[in-house]
């Protein structure tokens, strides 16, 4: 493996010169300018952080030599555009991959403490009033391939806590928020509320799977989708609960099937009692905090004030860490 020393991105200036330079591509975007011209719209980097690049030449030729993902080696010069530095290309190869270790360009993250989080995930079910919805949440958690699943799933492909333990982390952050909920809007059905942050998502450990470090969709995952897979679960558990009642049964999996929110969305139903609707928007808001907190970190690697142009958000954030600014 060849050693890579560092790139330290931070301290890149207008009018340098990049020779030969490796990063990693994390992400590749092709576009049009205003005066209708092509150009590739790359962010480069390694452990130091990353940088946005252009290519105005050869477009299609060299957007069909790398993916993301890719180590690739160029040849370009900053910019400043917009008060935020840029590496135009002017060469760009991708050279043996078997030379590199990606781990040299990756920002190490802190891990997922599954284990931990699964132990405060029971502390939350043991405060569970309800006894046919402790039990069935109970039986699940505890299940010796659902634990194992749970422990190690992500949970999303990408966009949101799209990690090794993701899933868990998701489930408990939900679970702390309903009990805020539940505080300020009492005449929510608590039990309700962690039974729709543990179990909407929970299909997703037949959904996904985790190979090579990449997170791919399971033949299953594709066929049946996770709240299918969470609804089978609901019946499978409930079946072995002496009286189960068959209109929370009902409850329960509208609680799943409406998570999304909207039809356009994925769910088959929109929600149609408060807690579910309570369970989409705090799953969306989850979801959106834990996008953000990740892209916030990436960019303010750059050392700039501002990031790129978010696609999923549609705009620019201002990315100064204003907690505790003024006290």
């Amino acid at each position: 493996m060849t050693t890579i020393k560092p790139t330290n991105i931070k301290i890149l200036n207008d009018k340098d010169n990049i020779m030969d330079r490796p990063f990693l591509v994390k992400d590749k975007v092709r576009g049009v300018g205003k005066n209708g011209r092509s150009f590739l719209s790359l962010l480069i980097g390694d452990n130091s952080g990353h940088i946005d690049a252009r290519i105005w030449e050869r477009v299609d030729e060299i957007s069909e030599l790398f993916e993301v993902g890719d180590i690739i080696t160029v040849k370009g010069q900053v910019q400043v555009y917009l008060n935020r530095k840029q590496i135009i290309i002017h060469k760009l190869e991708k050279p043996d991959q078997s030379g590199y270790s990606k781990d040299d360009f990756v920002i190490n993250d802190i891990p997922v403490d599954a284990h931990a989080i699964f132990a405060e995930l029971l502390s939350i079910v043991n405060e569970i009033q309800t006894p046919y919805i402790k039990q069935i949440i109970t039986e699940c958690v505890q299940d010796v391939e659902i634990k194992a699943q749970l422990l190690k799933a992500p949970a999303a492909k990408t966009i949101h806590h799209a990690k090794r333990g993701g899933l868990i982390e998701h489930i408990v952050s939900i679970c702390k928020l309903m009990k805020m909920m539940a505080l300020q809007y009492d005449h929510l059905n608590y039990d309700l509320l962690v039974f729709g942050a543990i179990f909407h998502d929970l299909g997703k450990i037949w959904e996904l799977e985790i190979n090579r470090e990449q997170i791919q969709y399971t033949h299953k995952g594709r066929l049946l989708g996770h709240m299918q897979l969470a609804c089978e679960l609901i019946d499978k558990k409930s079946q072995r609960i002496l009286g189960f009642p068959e209109d929370l049964k009902e409850i329960l999996k509208h609680i799943v099937l409406s998570h999304h929110g909207k039809l356009e969305f994925g769910s088959p139903v929109r929600p149609y009692i408060m807690e579910a609707f309570v369970v989409a928007s705090i799953d969306e808001l989850d979801s959106k905090m834990d996008t953000l907190f990740s892209f916030f970190k990436n960019e303010r690697e750059t050392g700039e004030p501002w990031s790129r142009y978010n696609e999923h958000f549609d705009r620019y954030f201002y990315i100064e860490n204003l907690k505790g600014r003024w006290i």
